[in-house]
């Protein structure tokens, strides 16, 4: 073996007005309600950013960066055939408490079996409690696990089909967060198993005290939490109490965090960028994301099962008039679904012009001279890959009207339009993601393999088997050079056979106020508010 060491809104302002508390109390003004409490069930930050300060996971991805550090693994090794990863837990880890359940011990092996056999064996008691939609794991863990083995009370082992590059980086993400199995026991004999998903008992720097849907997410830190000893400061919670005040309104974010309501806003419009910068109390931060932002064209709907349909609607959508009026100088115009923040990134992909000529043409040789009706879906919140999916539904309704297609817009409230998109009720949808962990497979794996069409991570639901078969292949060696000329390819196989509109790679943005120190933006998964605080 070789070892690889890698040793409510009233309630927050009143906590406000109490200077003592007010300097232990980190308040973030934040843009959506979680889909889910139990990250398994989910693939939105808005989800994992909830998870990433109750639960942690086998390994971590460094706060802002992208090198996988050890968590609940102290120590891993990996067989020299990529079969088998063997994990020794790390001792002294306790669990969080609620009013239903006190725990009786810290973290064994059986967690970590508990947490993801629930999710791998469908007989299992917990499998079905809350979802069945493992999403993640079904997308990027299970295509290659065969068992997860309890060694000792310490020690766990996964055993791989076949060897799988990406699966370090894969155990960082919130989806494969370690759940109590005592705590499921428990409410399972209780005949309440559906808490474990509705009060989440985690061994993160902070545990969930409240959750007012739509108004207020509040946690306290643990006070002994084990990185408090494990020399990982950066993973240490250094104010008392963190606060989510959900705000989906942009401008609104921008008004609270400069009265001093918020601390952070997570991710602000555009427009306001400048009088952020010019705002004395706020410091603004930024940095370049690993994101995918794209209209899905439901390929199981005609007329988009023709290629030439779907090309003829990116030759008549002026996206560098969507970037200039939507992103306002904070994204760029791209053609390659790997972003150039991740290796592989095929920066000789040129974006197809906007030439509404071309698309009229491409609609008659379609048989659709005339154009058609159809819905398009505008994203509801704000997200990093896209500021304002209303703007930037109305600039391609208008596109479109030119070369005779009728865009009808489309919405709902956030969990309902993840909902609906996953069922593929659309026609045309916008949708977007981030990079959970750093390697380019993650994406293409869950969101455009041919896998994901059943399951309905492939919101385009296109299916091209070369691509699928190459990215398959890519994902059993650990030549990075070979990876490399493999998702080039895959890249290329994307813009030729037109799998989707893409908009444009965006730079992330966050204003903070003066007295927050070292805030950083965490590219990967969930935003971490470890290692933040406040000065006095």
């Amino acid at each position: 073996m070789k070892i690889r060491h890698i040793a409510a809104a009233a309630a927050v302002a009143l906590a406000l007005q109490a200077g003592a508390v007010a300097a232990q109390t980190l308040v973030v003004c934040s843009e959506a309600s979680p889909d889910f409490l139990n990250p398994q069930f989910s693939s939105q930050n808005t989800a994992y950013d909830v998870a990433a300060q109750i639960y942690d996971r086998l390994v971590a991805t460094e706060r802002g960066g992208s090198q996988i550090i050890p968590s609940l693994a102290e120590s891993w090794a990996i067989s020299e055939d990529g079969l088998t990863y063997t994990f020794k837990l790390r001792s002294g880890v306790k669990w969080h408490a609620n009013k239903a359940f006190t725990p009786t011990r810290g973290l064994t092996a059986d967690d970590v079996v508990f947490s993801f056999q629930r999710m791998f064996d469908e007989n299992h008691p917990y499998h079905k409690v809350g979802s069945t939609n493992y999403q993640f794991f079904n997308e990027i863990v299970r295509p290659s696990l065969k068992a997860i083995e309890k060694v000792d009370n310490q020690t766990v082992r996964l055993v791989l089909t076949r060897p799988y590059a990406p699966l370090l980086s894969a155990l960082s993400v919130e989806p494969m967060s370690i759940l109590s199995a005592e705590y499921g026991d428990a409410m399972l004999k209780a005949g309440t198993p559906e808490q474990v998903n509705q009060v989440p008992i985690g061994t993160g720097p902070f545990s969930l005290l409240a959750y007012q849907k739509d108004a207020t997410i509040r946690f306290r830190a643990v006070p002994d939490h084990w990185t408090k000893t494990a020399g990982n400061p950066d993973r240490v919670a250094l104010v008392n109490d963190l606060i989510f005040v959900i705000t989906p309104d942009a401008a609104v974010r921008f008004a609270k965090v400069k009265s001093g309501e918020c601390q952070i806003a997570r991710y602000p419009n555009p427009g306001d960028l400048p009088a952020m910068r010019a705002d004395p109390n706020l410091t603004m931060l930024s940095g370049s994301i690993a994101d995918q932002s794209f209209l899905a064209f439901n390929q199981q709907k005609k007329p988009f099962d023709d290629k030439r349909v779907r090309e003829a609607l990116v030759y008549a959508t002026n996206i560098p008039a969507i970037i200039d009026a939507v992103y306002q100088g904070t994204g760029k115009q791209t053609a390659a679904i790997v972003p150039p923040s991740l290796w592989s990134h095929h920066e000789g992909l040129q974006p197809r012009p906007y030439d509404p000529e071309k698309a009229k043409a491409l609609l008659a040789e379609a048989g659709l001279p005339n154009g058609f009706k159809t819905t398009l879906w505008a994203i509801p919140v704000v997200r990093a890959y896209m500021p304002n999916g209303r703007r930037a539904a109305e600039l391609i309704q208008a596109d479109w009207a030119k070369i005779g297609v009728q865009a009808e817009i489309q919405s709902f409230e956030w969990g309902e339009y993840l909902k609906r998109g996953r069922a593929g009720d659309h026609e045309v949808g916008m949708f977007g993601y981030t990079w959970d962990y750093p390697d380019p497979s993650q994406i293409l794996l869950s969101g455009w393999h041919c896998d994901g069409v059943k399951s309905g991570a492939n919101r385009a639901r296109w299916c091209n088997q070369e691509f699928s078969d190459l990215l398959t292949k890519a994902n059993t060696i650990t030549d990075q050079g070979e990876r490399t000329k493999m998702f080039r390819r895959m890249q290329e196989i994307f813009q030729e056979d037109v799998g989707g509109l893409l908009f444009a790679n965006a730079q992330a943005f966050t204003p903070v106020r003066k007295e927050v120190k070292d805030y950083k933006i965490h590219f990967f998964g969930g935003q971490p508010f470890t290692g933040v605080s406040l000065a006095k």
